[in-house]
């Protein structure tokens, strides 16, 4: 049987996330000795190396400690949340929440949702987790996230799904295009003229897809992995572009572009909330989910919708 503290499985997370005992020893607040010593404790309970040590490059880990600082992580958040379930038993909801989000709409979708939950629940800690679709459905598949907010085209059958808004496509043009005039644009009327492409996993498909459905082929003149970057480029004259979470900051005449619904009938994804359906839920998670329905349901998200 192992024997180990929770202080030492901190002791080691620390040093393999930085790469370093001193830096380590740093963070913790402790003695360098004290995090070698942890170090070597649970190399010699394990009965392998989870680092090798070399003075010029400081702390890189073994392929089995990949594996093991995986777990050890695992078990650190566990604890967390057991944590800030035994505080909240008769009282305020209160723990640490790890949420990753689809980073095309992290700044449109994030910040009303998070400030409204922490002034309900002050007591927590959050912790944001960014990236494309496929990469935030690797934070929840490999325990990195509690939850994911994402489109409902990565869910898995171990992954249960809330859904927050439905998220139509749609058009940026350039304030000079003359088709701004008509207020909505359909497919056949632009995909001859330069398109800048969002070019992330899952999402080029998804764009292209809407195309190739009414038997056209997009013009792809640019392309990106940034949303930001995307609308940029529609403002600078080099093309159109598509899109599904209208930005917040978008302003009819100030912002270079102009957002204009598409006529045409076309597949709208769901943008929500995923959560594994096999794992179970700390209070922090449900609450947060429950946070989210209700903003849903108080119409918070129609802001970032753009319909016909």
């Amino acid at each position: 049987m192992l024997n180990f503290t929770l202080k030492q499985l901190r002791y080691i997370d620390s040093a393999e996330r930085l790469g370093s005992i001193t830096h380590a020893a740093k963070e913790q607040n402790i003695s360098q000795s004290s995090i070698a010593a942890a170090i070597d404790s649970m190399e010699s309970e394990l009965g392998y190396s989870l680092f090798i040590r070399t003075p010029a490059k400081g702390l890189q880990t073994t392929p089995s400690g990949l594996e093991t600082l995986q777990l050890i992580r695992s078990f650190i958040d566990q604890s967390q949340h057991f944590e800030g379930e035994i505080k909240s038993v008769g009282g305020e909801v209160t723990g640490s929440l790890r949420i990753g989000c689809y980073a095309t709409a992290a700044p449109a979708f994030l910040p009303p949702v998070l400030k409204s939950f922490t002034e309900k629940y002050p007591n927590i800690s959050i912790t944001l987790l960014e990236g494309n679709m496929e990469t935030i459905t690797g934070f929840l598949d490999n325990g990195d996230a509690d939850l994911i907010f994402t489109f409902d085209q990565t869910i898995t059958k171990h992954q249960t799904f809330l859904t927050l808004f439905k998220a139509p496509p749609y058009v940026l043009l350039s304030v000079d295009d003359p088709l701004v005039k008509q207020g909505t644009v359909s497919l056949t009327q632009i995909y001859k003229n330069p398109m800048v492409m969002l070019d992330l996993p899952l999402a080029k498909a998804y764009y292209s897809g809407l195309f190739h459905l009414l038997d056209l082929q997009p013009n792809i003149a640019h392309t990106t992995r940034s949303a930001e970057i995307a609308r940029a480029l529609v403002a600078g004259g080099f093309g159109y572009s598509i899109l599904n979470i209208r930005p917040v900051d978008y302003e009819i005449g100030k912002s270079g572009y102009v957002i204009l619904p598409i006529s045409d009938n076309l597949q709208v994804q769901n943008f929500g909330l995923s959560t594994l359906s096999t794992v179970y839920r700390p209070k922090i998670v449900q609450a947060f989910i429950d946070h989210c329905s209700m903003l849903r349901d108080s119409g918070v998200f129609s802001k970032l919708i753009v319909e016909v």
